[in-house]
C-alpha cells in the first residue's frame, strides 16, 4: 500500500487511512512492516466502532504510534481505505503507558462531500451528545483492554492542525537517513 501524504495539497484537508470501519466489532491495524492490515483482537460482543477509525499518514504522535483519527462517514468503509477528510478538531486525552502518562488525542474529522456531517466545521459544530458518546466508546474501549484512559476536553480545528503539524515533523525527524 503506497502511504499518501497527511494534508492534501493546497489545503487544510487531511488523507485518513481507515483501519476498522464503522460498526466493526473487530479492531484492525496496520501493520508497517509487512504493508498489511491485521486483526489485533475483537470487542466484546455488543461493542463496535461508532465511526471509521484509523490513522493520518506521515506522522507520530506524542504515543510514539501515527496519529489517531475518527472519520465521520455516512456509510462505513473498508480497512485500508483512503478517506479526504475536513478536521473539524480533537479529542485530548491522557493514557498510561508502562506506568508513564502519555496523551494519545484523537483527531475527529469528517469526510469530504458528506451529506449527513456536510456543515460542520468545528467539534462544536456536531449534535450534542455526539461527542460525549464517542468519548464513552474510547472509555469502555479502553477499560476492556485495562487500560487508563482519562479524557482532558476537546479543541477546534486550529489546535488540531497545529497538533497534527507537530506530528508531521516528529515523524520527519524519525526518519533515519
Amino acid at each position: 500500500m503506497k502511504i499518501p501524504e497527511p494534508f492534501i495539497e493546497g489545503t487544510d484537508h487531511i488523507n485518513a487511512i481507515v483501519e476498522t470501519p464503522k460498526g466493526s466489532r473487530n479492531k484492525y491495524v496496520y501493520d508497517e512492516e509487512n504493508d498489511i492490515i491485521k486483526l489485533k483482537r475483537a470487542l466484546p460482543a455488543g461493542m463496535v466502532f461508532p465511526f471509521d477509525f484509523g490513522f493520518i499518514p506521515s506522522t507520530i504522535a506524542e504515543d510514539g504510534d501515527p496519529m489517531d483519527i475518527l472519520v465521520l462517514t455516512d456509510a462505513p468503509t473498508f480497512p485500508g481505505c483512503l478517506v479526504e477528510s475536513k478536521v473539524l478538531g480533537i479529542i485530548k486525552v491522557e493514557q498510561e503507558e508502562d506506568g508513564e502518562k502519555v496523551r494519545n488525542d484523537r483527531v475527529i474529522a469528517v469526510q469530504l462531500h458528506s451529506r449527513m456531517y456536510s456543515s460542520a466545521n468545528n467539534i462544536d459544530d456536531l449534535p450534542e451528545g455526539l461527542v460525549k458518546e464517542i468519548v464513552n466508546f474510547f472509555a469502555s474501549y479502553n477499560q476492556v483492554s485495562e487500560d487508563v484512559f482519562n479524557p482532558l476536553g476537546n479543541e477546534g480545528p486550529d489546535v488540531a492542525i497545529k497538533l497534527i503539524h507537530r506530528s508531521i515533523k516528529k515523524a520527519s525527524e524519525s526518519i533515519k537517513p
